[in-house]
């Protein structure tokens, strides 16, 4: 087992990758506000792990809540479900949500944390590969809106994140590739050793191989910890997080959430992100090749959706968090391995960007 920290004073936590780590609960979690647990997972995951995780929880007054899996149930409608059953439960202000699954489970269960009662414990146990090398970690909770994606919801960081590099066993291969776009994302965006590693490794990634994995993870982890670190509520820095989360999440709204894996969509976007900034002069071409082969061998899609106009992109990418005064902003590269956020840039170039990376499918 490793152990990670984010450190945010008073609100720091620990973060542990390994084998196993579902048999060892009792002796990982922190000291729980009070006896009542509420672990919340979906139908996909409950069969799999949820006895193993309750049993965990022995002597404490813990129950389970099991929701339909999909990002397409990431709703106001499903996050009242929660609230539902900690109030027909009796659930108190020292209660503790745990979130057992991928990140739809992680962020729903976060802001249901945030908000009940004005703001309960939780913890994460990310059974994902893109939940446990990104969205477990930092607090971001939310959920969506048909308009928008994660327009509603809050920060609010967990107590501890457990991720047990076992359960990627257990992954289909979309979702292994999927959570694989969020591993090469920390190569681009902030270090281009761990890049070429990527780079090197992918077959082993692909093929699950237990070290390679645990490294990508750890690595991953290690990276969004100091940006997290540096800005917890994304007020500069954390925003180069989403490298072609803006293209991606416009993908999302626009196919239905849950047609698209968020990761796909990452994929094609973070295409789009580099294609751009090649326009703009930051990187060479070679640099938007050598980001969109490693995108393709980890299976993702290096286009857009064909059905999907460059209108209908600009439409969607209107209603982005990081837009300010109702523009555009985008994380782009400046070189490989360094990011930036801008609304500086030729709206006509990112038109030809987005003809590109969708005409060709």
């Amino acid at each position: 087992m490793e152990t990670l920290g984010v450190d945010l004073g008073e609100r720091s936590y620990p973060i542990y990758i390994g084998p196993g780590l579902l048999d060892r609960l009792a002796e990982l979690l922190p000291a729980l506000a009070g006896k009542q647990v509420l672990v919340v997972t979906n139908t996909t995951v409950a069969p799999l792990y949820l006895d193993q995780v309750m049993s965990g929880f022995e002597g404490l007054q813990a129950s389970s809540l099991v929701l339909p899996d999909g990002e397409q149930y990431k709703t106001l409608d499903t996050l009242n479900q929660i609230y539902t059953a900690l109030l027909e439960r009796k659930h108190s202000r020292t209660t503790t949500l745990v979130a057992l699954g991928g990140g739809v489970i992680g962020d729903i269960t976060g802001f249901a944390a945030a908000s009940y009662q004005r703001g309960v414990d939780f913890i994460q146990i990310p059974t994902t590969l893109l939940s446990q090398v990104d969205s477990s970690v930092g607090g971001k909770t939310g959920v969506n809106h048909p308009l928008g994606k994660n327009m509603i919801g809050a920060f609010h960081q967990p107590k501890a994140v457990i991720a047990d590099t076992e359960t990627l066993n257990t992954l289909p291969e979309r979702e292994l590739s999927a959570g694989l776009a969020e591993v090469i994302k920390y190569g681009l965006i902030r270090d281009q050793q761990f890049l070429s590693w990527i780079e090197d490794n992918m077959g082993l990634l692909v093929a699950r191989d237990p070290v390679a994995m645990t490294y990508a993870i750890r690595r991953s982890c290690e990276i969004k910890a100091e940006v997290v670190a540096a800005d917890e509520r994304e007020g500069g820095l954390r925003a180069i997080l989403n490298l072609g989360h803006t293209f991606g999440h416009a993908i999302e709204a626009a196919q239905g959430y849950g047609q698209w894996l968020h990761g796909e969509a990452v994929g094609a976007g973070m295409v789009m992100a580099l294609d751009l900034s090649a326009r703009l002069g930051f990187i060479p071409a070679e640099a938007v090749e050598r980001g969109r082969s490693v995108i393709a061998a980890a299976g993702l899609p290096v286009l857009g959706p064909a059905n999907m106009t460059i209108d209908t992109y600009l439409e969607k990418m209107a209603v982005d968090k990081k837009n300010i005064d109702a523009r555009i902003r985008l994380v782009l590269l400046k070189t490989m391995g360094e990011a930036m956020i801008t609304a500086d840039f030729d709206q006509g170039l990112l038109r030809e960007t987005l003809h590109e990376c969708t005409a060709q499918a």
